[in-house]
């Protein structure tokens, strides 16, 4: 058996800090945050320890982790449209028409599908004060008109006609987009797909470690759990705000006025550093990410 040296090792990890050191990363606004100053509800703290331990029966416990980002085949924009009305007959004819104007709009369009869903329709009160000779005033409720509100369910195959959707709905006066849903046909092939790439990555994993350790784990009882994870981009999204504040100190009692900031909204992808297997690295725009995560145990025979 070949004998490694000191020499050798603390060579080797010279060469490794040092191509690591090479690889740069440009840093956008969200650094750009004062000391204090916390961006999206958590504080990420960077760790590069890796600590490792073996168990008290010594079992022998490896996995791997993949992950797959999938671009989406179908989206669906969701819209909040609220109309008020004195009557019954004016709240519908005014909603209808804002939803009409969207509807003839999107359905010129190949592979577009129109849906409208009902969420409530309630009266509207205030009050009217009743005068009373031997008592005190008495404010009753009184209907002064209805609330209606329905969602626009638009679906559609190019991810870029968003903007062309968000134009001809703001020119119906419905300027409120709630969500947008990423969809997948072939969210079955592409688990199985995964599934069996892991599954090798484990296969070979096993192998490495047989030759390793110079013997066979055919023979030892082993323990095998695995699961799926899938997150959509709907649930990924981030805000911060990103300000500098002036180092000027002011007089006391002097009076500052304090400029409301702007949040501003990205999309943080689950990041790839800790898995075994990627599909599909690069991230251009939002992505469907599944993950897949297999674990063997195999147990000492002692």
């Amino acid at each position: 058996m070949k004998k490694i040296n000191l020499l050798e090792i603390t060579t080797f990890f010279i060469l490794l800090f040092s191509l690591q050191n090479t690889f740069g990363q440009a840093s956008g606004n969200i650094n750009y945050l004062p000391n204090e100053q916390n961006f999206c509800n958590y504080t990420y703290t960077p760790d590069h320890n890796i600590e490792l331990d073996f168990q008290k029966n010594s079992d022998l416990v490896f996995g791997i982790k993949a992950l797959s980002n999938i671009k989406a085949d179908v989206y669906v924009a969701i819209f909040n449209v609220t109309q008020v009305g004195k009557s019954i007959d004016e709240v519908n004819d005014l909603i209808n028409t804002r939803i009409n104007m969207v509807q003839k709009a999107v359905e010129k369009e190949e592979n577009v599908t129109f849906f409208v869903d009902m969420l409530s329709f309630v009266p509207m009160y205030e009050y009217e004060v009743e005068k009373k000779i031997f008592s005190k005033k008495t404010y009753n409720e009184i209907p002064k008109g209805f609330e209606l509100k329905k969602n626009l369910h638009i679906k559609f195959s190019d991810a870029a006609y968003l903007d062309s959707l968000v134009t001809i709905c703001a020119e119906a006066e419905i300027y409120d987009l709630v969500k947008v849903d990423y969809v997948s046909n072939v969210l079955g092939q592409k688990k199985q797909e995964l599934k069996t790439q892991a599954l090798a990555m484990l296969k070979e994993k096993q192998k490495s470690y047989e030759d390793l350790l110079d013997s066979s784990f055919r023979d030892f009882e082993k323990d095998l759990v695995d699961a799926f994870k899938l997150v959509y981009p709907v649930e990924m999204y981030e805000s911060y705000q990103a300000f500098s504040r002036a180092s000027l100190h002011p007089k006391k009692y002097a009076n500052v006025q304090v400029t409301d900031k702007s949040n501003s909204t990205f999309y943080q992808s689950v990041m790839d550093k800790d898995f075994d297997l990627v599909v599909e690295p690069l991230i251009v725009e939002p992505v469907i990410q599944l993950m897949y995560e297999v674990k063997i145990k195999v147990k000492n025979p002692n």
